[in-house]
């Protein structure tokens, strides 16, 4: 039974050494004990055929996907979560695991379930959290700058990236943070000494990391702190606002834009705001929420003059341009940095929907030539997009012939590229220039190298 609770409620699958060195952990234990760890044939023998090691992965797993089912039923496993977070904790917390250096890991070739742990542990205590995984927690979290589990928990999430030795990796209260574990949150910061503000080596503060995740319960109990930043920025500019911004938790933004001294309109050090990182990423709630705000600027542009429209446009998030346009205050056809409009960036990445959304209104030019002398259609003929080719041609203010600075025309380039079926809207357009299907043909009709004329 503690094998199938393993595979079935374990937060990635298990390697079958993993389970091995995870089954031999006993509650109330301060270490390892070697003969607790149970050969890999008796541990999988004990299911009597429900669990195996698949052979490509090598990860244990149920035979079927209804026996899963089955087990995460409520009832089935009870209290699963408590004792799989019980368990990552008491290894973590043995006196064996305390002493590996946390700058070093070298030594971690033995020590099996010690990844797992350390990632995982604080999405079991969240699910399901009692006395004693508390008190666990709260034991680990007391001396965790020094542990390598803070290691191993800040290479995963930055990456891989390792932090410098003059850096404490991942203090305490920025882990519970993270895993958006509340009553150990609760208990950390009523601790003596505990700095709310302090950061870790990305310069993330703990309300950085519950904001990042999504963690609505970690973030109101700190924002409930009269001694917290809730405004405070990284090195780069960014602040809690635009992490929870640009991931889409909703509710995250609700709480902070309910706090005062918390700036919407704040800019990172390339000029975006929550707003535009929001729009960027498509997140169509939490734009909404702070489009509601009648004080914030719904079209104020980046460093390199890109608007909130223009990033969506470019991104093709369709939903997100429709709030935008229906907005006042935003300016359809605003041109960046390099020339290009929202509708350039529409077209040159073949999103039809936004592209009729920005055609359909009448302030925006249609044939709008960037910083380089190349048009929205030039773009789409040339990345071969025929559905916007054809919404383009449709307008009689478009001019298909317009060419490049290297004298291409979107035709020229179409066939260059040998899209034939933005070639065959083109050559269907009635005022074409000759000159122009010319040069298309003779490419499109090129010979193969080495042949006759």
């Amino acid at each position: 039974m503690e094998v199938l609770m393993w595979v079935s409620h374990a937060e990635r699958p298990l390697r079958i050494d993993e389970l091995c060195h995870a089954l031999a952990v006993e509650k109330g234990s301060t270490d390892i004990d070697p003969e607790n760890i149970t050969p890999q044939d008796t541990v999988l023998g004990s299911c009597l055929g429900l669990a195996v090691v698949d052979s490509e992965t090598s990860t244990v797993r149920l035979t079927h996907y209804t026996l899963q089912e089955y087990l995460s039923q409520p009832g089935i496993l009870p209290n699963a979560h408590t004792t799989l977070g019980q368990i990552c904790l008491t290894y973590l917390n043995y006196d064996q695991i305390r002493g590996l250096p946390a700058e070093n890991d070298s030594s971690l070739s033995g020590m099996r379930f010690l990844e797992y742990a350390s990632l995982h542990w604080g999405r079991h205590a969240k699910m399901e959290l009692s006395n004693d995984t508390k008190s666990l927690a709260l034991k680990l979290l007391s001396r965790y700058d020094d542990h390598i589990s803070s290691v191993l928990l800040s290479n995963h999430v930055h990456s891989g990236l390792p932090p410098p030795l003059s850096h404490r990796p991942f203090p305490g209260l920025h882990c519970a943070s993270y895993f958006g574990v509340g009553e150990v949150i609760a208990a950390l910061i009523e601790m003596e000494g505990c700095d709310i503000n302090q950061r870790d080596w990305q310069r993330f503060t703990p309300l950085m990391r519950a904001a990042q995740q999504g963690n609505q319960g970690a973030v109101t109990l700190l924002l409930a702190r009269d001694d917290i930043d809730p405004d405070g920025s990284r090195h780069d500019g960014q602040t809690p606002l635009m992490w929870a911004s640009y991931n889409g938790h909703e509710r995250v933004v609700r709480l902070l834009l309910a706090r005062g001294g918390v700036n919407p309109e704040k800019v990172d050090r390339n000029g975006r705001t929550p707003l535009m990182w929001a729009a960027c990423k498509g997140r169509e709630g939490v734009v909404r929420l702070l489009l509601a705000r009648d004080n914030l600027n719904p079209d104020k542009p980046s460093n390199d003059g890109r608007t909130p429209l223009a990033w969506a446009s470019f991104k093709g998030h369709e939903g997100v341009v429709r709030q935008l346009l229906a907005r006042s205050g935003v300016n359809p056809d605003r041109l960046d940095r390099y020339g290009t409009t929202p509708l350039w960036g529409a077209s040159s990445n073949g999103h039809e929907g936004v592209v009729r959304l920005l055609l359909a209104r009448a302030d925006v030019n249609p044939d709008r030539q960037d910083n380089d002398g190349e048009t929205p259609l030039w773009w789409a003929s040339f990345n071969g997009h025929e559905g916007v080719v054809g919404l383009l041609l449709a307008r009689d203010d478009v001019n298909p012939n317009k060419p490049n600075p290297s004298g291409g025309t979107p035709l020229w380039w179409a066939s260059r590229n040998g899209h034939e079926g933005v070639v065959r809207l083109l050559l269907a357009r009635h005022d074409v220039n000759p000159a122009s299907r010319i040069a298309a043909v003779k490419y499109y009709c090129k010979p193969p190298l080495g042949a006759g004329k």
